[in-house]
């Protein structure tokens, strides 16, 4: 493991604008050299207010591996751009040097052997660190929770949440907005943010019946920072009741809201805010179209889409910033405000690399305290992964570790074809490595996590991947409502990303058989996380343990069963 006197820069970015001028590549204002924590926190202190920006850590509240996406193809607008940059292209943008940190923090190539050199990233004890470095530095800096955060571990299903509310509330936010978190029914989701002490934010957040702003969250927040009036504009997932079980949360309707966003910004600025920032969890997409579409909003702090980019992408006069997820970086956005206006900005992604980054001790023992009930249950070992086995979510159309889950869905339900949902989270885990309980349900806790046993036809199967490509590969960001590709077992099949909605998915083929799928022929089909509230079935990490158990040692080949035009 990399010791701290040897370790190297992984990630910063310093970038200013001055009126309309623009900012440098990250590759020519950061060079590498050796550093220690205090080096990889040091910043150039900049104007009279600063942001700290954290967003999806998924309740993973200890060290992980968590490899970024080597497929992120973008369309229409977005076509080529970041963050649908992927590997060595995005280390070239960025210029990034081959096998250092920064390459491992950022990119996926060459991940399983990078790892072993750089170690684990995030553990919010580190994160607690990082901030509270930058408060010594600027004690009046503003910590934004972007959302997806009681949701996504063993610990935070079994308490509700309550683990990472309790050990979140030491890091003392500032405010905070929501996804996965109303997963856990609306009734909780209020009691939760009836004792937080902190703001609860979405100003898209609406009574479902009367189609009016919430009571129960703020749309914004003012703060006086620096001498300067700061209104931070909450916005939740927009399409909660689409991509996760409305059921859940039937009080609530949510959707972009532009014109109501925009009167918000209007609301705060009469009001007298100088700088208007945007907490949001729209995805960086639908950020960069709706910076185009509401003026006035000055920074957009972006979740959702879980890209980790080392430069803020600049739309008009807005700056959008993108932290990543698990816990792997923490933003600081300083910036000079005079007269009303944004006069310029200095960023740094700061990369939490858990073994240069001392553990801050109160929040390590509270961590503790959270998991030991469950200690037991969380490190029991299952299985293994064989010397070649990487298991990875991230990417497009499949990962190893949707592979893995697929695997069991077909072998455990006994079933002819597999579907996984394409979400986003979920650490890493190295070749050669013990799988334990723990790693399970990192990648499959959620509270509508039955395994279900179903008959589709060839039909059905081919207008359920539209739909789902479609929510991907929308030319309009406003219409991609979901993650990345419903993952497949069992089938093959090819796309054409550049085609509409009806015409991207051909050559449906089951595997078994190598025969083209029959439009009208039923096939037995096993899935998990279905929206539908009477579903049936064991639970997802049931039946993925049960699999790995009886594996031992799993191998998950590569998948070549997707092919993919654009």
């Amino acid at each position: 493991m990399i010791s701290r006197r040897d370790f190297l820069q992984a990630s910063m970015a310093a970038s200013a604008i001055l009126g309309t001028s623009g900012f440098g590549q990250w590759g020519r204002l950061a060079a590498q050299q050796a550093l220690g924590q205090d080096q990889l926190l040091e910043f150039d202190t900049f104007g009279n207010v600063s942001l700290i920006h954290v967003t999806d850590i998924h309740a993973q509240m200890k060290p992980i591996y968590f490899r970024e996406p080597s497929v992120n193809l973008g369309v229409g607008v977005n076509r080529g751009e970041v963050p649908h940059i992927t590997g060595a292209d995005f280390r070239r943008l960025y210029g990034i040097e081959d096998g250092s940190p920064s390459h491992y923090a950022l990119s996926s190539g060459d991940f399983s052997a990078l790892a072993q050199a750089y170690g684990k990233m995030g553990g919010l004890d580190r994160v607690a660190t990082v901030v509270n470095a930058i408060r010594a530095d600027r004690p009046d800096a503003i910590l934004l929770d972007g959302g997806d955060t009681w949701h996504g571990s063993l610990t935070c299903y079994e308490t509700q949440g309550q683990d990472m509310v309790n050990v979140m509330n030491l890091l003392k936010p500032d405010a905070m907005t929501f996804h996965w978190e109303f997963t856990l029914g609306s009734d909780r989701v209020r009691e939760i943010v009836e004792g937080l002490p902190f703001a609860a934010m979405g100003q898209n957040i609406f009574d479902a019946e009367w189609d009016e702003p919430s009571e129960d969250f703020k749309p914004y927040q003012m703060f006086e920072r620096g001498g300067v009036q700061v209104a931070v504009i909450g916005q939740a997932f927009p399409y909660m009741p689409i991509a996760n079980p409305g059921w859940m949360f039937p009080e609530y309707s949510f959707g972009i809201r532009d014109e109501n966003m925009q009167q918000m910004v209007d609301e705060v600025r009469a009001a007298g805010a100088e700088l208007v920032v945007c907490l949001s969890h729209n995805g960086l997409d639908v950020d960069k179209k709706m910076a185009g579409n509401v003026t006035g909003i000055d920074v957009i702090l972006s979740g959702h889409t879980h890209d980790a980019l080392p430069e803020p992408v600049l739309v008009g006069d807005t700056i959008i910033v993108a932290s990543g997820s698990n816990g792997k970086f923490v933003s600081r956005v300083d910036l000079d405000v005079r007269d009303g206006q944004m006069m310029g900005f200095r960023h740094k992604l700061i990369p939490i690399f858990s073994d240069v980054i001392t553990p801050d001790t109160e929040v390590a023992a509270a961590i503790e305290a959270e998991r030991a009930p469950f200690k037991a249950r969380l490190e029991e070992v299952i299985g293994r992964t064989d010397d070649a086995s990487l298991l990875y979510r991230r990417g497009n159309f499949n990962g190893t570790w949707d592979d893995l889950i697929c695997n069991a869905l077909l072998d455990q339900r006994e079933a002819q074809i597999a579907l996984s949902p394409g979400v986003r989270w979920g650490p890493s885990i190295l070749p050669d490595s013990d799988i334990t309980r723990e790693d399970i349900w990192n990648v499959t806790s959620m509270t509508y996590g039955k395994a279900y046993r179903t008959e589709m036809t060839g039909e059905t199967l081919k207008t359920v991947m539209e739909d789902v490509a479609d929510n991907l590969f929308n030319p309009d960001p406003y219409y991609q409502q979901g993650g990345d590709m419903v993952r497949v077992g069992g089938i093959g099949y090819r796309i054409d990303i550049t085609r509409p909605i009806g015409e991207r998915i051909s050559d449906l083929t089951l595997l078994a058989t190598g025969e083209p799928l029959d439009p009208a022929t039923a096939y037995v089909v096993a899935g998990w996380a279905s929206v539908n509230q009477e579903t049936e079935g064991p639970q997802i990490w049931d039946v993925v343990e049960d699999y790995i158990a009886a594996q031992g040692t799993v191998s998950v080949p590569p998948n070549s069963s997707v092919v993919v035009t654009e």
